[in-house]
């Protein structure tokens, strides 16, 4: 396997990026800022595998962050891409597409009766928080530490995903007004609410801090504490909808909240999103209520055509399968990196997988909110294991804060090969701490 960042059409390719686009990625989570090195330039996907401009083939176990669950390139959503584009592309226009979409969101998910479509899950957070405001005539939202709801400005406060891994505090530019009225609370703590509190907003297995589960109890006392104070619960699915099982975190957890926001998924890797709830919620959106939301791209046909194709694609027992899948090939990751050398902890939430990676000896459990999460992240062996898996054909987030993303592409021999990649990678890694720790140096950095 080539070394995707020696010179070559990889490094000839972000050069050029980076001298048309600001640090050479279009998303920060993107770059190689927290793991070292150059990015490979993805050319073409296929099922579980992309390949790189170089030709270079990579197991897959990022899939868009989520958004891919069939595999690149799946015939469903192709077909119902080209179908759909031979009409039109987008118009601006109420159009049946988006109708179906809907209905199939709203048919899946207990307790959702409208979703309104849009085309990130940035702007669902950001639409859904808005409408809470509107509805209850308050202002002050809750948000937790280590949960990544878009880069709106109220919202990016502790956020994490891209933000964690660059160690941003939130962002400039964003003014202190604009966070005034965002409370930021430790993740699996219930907090207490005042009557100034429009909502809280939560991931319901947060995905962005690395994999950190809800606690026992810790949503079934949001719900609670929510109706005591009169505010509304937000979930925000845009990671665990349609991925954790067609009704997502509501049919998982049987927490019902007042609102949702959606993405990736019900886009069939298309850019969308969507946010949705209670109708008597939704009737505050304009035209018919006060609050206003609209985009012009909103409901976009290709999108709406993909995602519905996949949806309908997908059963229980596939999500069943998945799901089984992933927990094996969670235990069997540990292991390989631990007889490798290293320390590890792999959870699996339904299809999420975690990883937190140390040195031998050290002490690593399941991330229970945002400190515990960043203080493996910050121990500098994921940035090792990274290049070292890397350089084996397996291609992960290049951020520790991400998770792993098995779907239905990726069958036992695929995930078998990256376990098999693991635990050579993990001796590699290993010898390297071991030679420089007992050299008496600090970890070293990663080249």
């Amino acid at each position: 396997m080539a070394d995707p960042e020696a010179a070559g059409a990889n490094g000839e390719w972000f050069t050029r990026a980076r001298r048309a686009i600001p640090g050479g990625v279009d998303s920060p989570v993107r770059s190689f800022a927290s793991v070292g090195g150059v990015p490979f330039t993805v050319a073409r996907g296929e099922g579980p595998w992309v390949y790189d401009v170089e030709g270079h083939r990579y197991l897959d176990l990022v899939q868009s962050y989520g958004a891919v669950l069939l595999g690149h390139a799946h015939p469903v959503a192709v077909a119902a891409i080209r179908e759909a584009a031979a009409l039109g592309t987008s118009f601006g226009m109420p159009t049946p597409g988006e109708v179906l979409l809907a209905e199939a969101v709203c048919e899946r998910v207990p307790g959702c009766e409208q979703v309104r479509l849009v085309s990130s899950g940035t702007e669902a957070a950001m639409s859904a928080v808005r409408l809470a405001r509107g509805a209850t005539g308050r202002e002050r939202i809750v948000k937790f530490a280590g949960c990544y709801h878009g880069h709106s400005d109220g919202l990016l406060a502790a956020g994490g995903s891209g933000v964690a891994m660059l160690g941003l505090p939130g962002s400039a530019g964003v003014p202190r007004g604009a966070v005034a009225d965002t409370l930021v609370v430790p993740y699996n703590v219930v907090p207490e609410l005042g009557d100034d509190v429009a909502c809280v907003i939560v991931e319901p297995v947060a995905a962005n801090m690395n994999l950190v589960p809800p606690a026992p109890g810790f949503l079934e006392g949001l719900r609670a504490a929510c109706d005591r104070a009169g505010a509304l619960l937000v979930f925000d699915e845009v990671i665990t909808g349609f991925r954790l099982g067609p009704g997502g975190a509501t049919a998982a957890s049987g927490v019902t909240p007042d609102l949702w926001c959606f993405g990736k998924v019900i886009g069939g890797g298309l850019p969308v999103g969507a946010f949705g709830g209670r109708a008597d919620l939704l009737a505050a959106l304009a035209p018919g209520g006060p609050v206003y939301q609209a985009g012009t791209l909103s409901g976009n046909p290709l999108a709406t055509a993909a995602g519905r194709a996949v949806l309908d694609h997908v059963t229980e027992a596939d999500y069943r399968d998945l799901a089984d899948r992933a927990t094996r090939f969670a235990a069997e990751l540990e292991a390989a990196l631990v007889s490798g050398g290293l320390a590890a902890c792999c959870p699996a939430v339904g299809p999420l997988v975690g990883l937190s990676v140390g040195a031998a000896g050290a002490e690593l459990g399941v991330p229970v909110d945002y400190d515990s999460a960043r203080a493996v992240a910050g121990n500098g062996v994921y940035p090792r294991l990274f290049h070292a898996l890397l350089r084996r054909g397996v291609a992960l987030a290049p951020g520790p804060y991400e998770v792993l993303f098995p779907g239905m592409a990726h069958g036992d021999a695929e995930l078998a090969l990256a376990v098999s990649a693991a635990e050579e990678a993990a001796v590699e890694v290993a010898a390297e701490l071991d030679q420089a720790l007992g050299d008496g140096r600090e970890m070293p950095a990663v080249p």
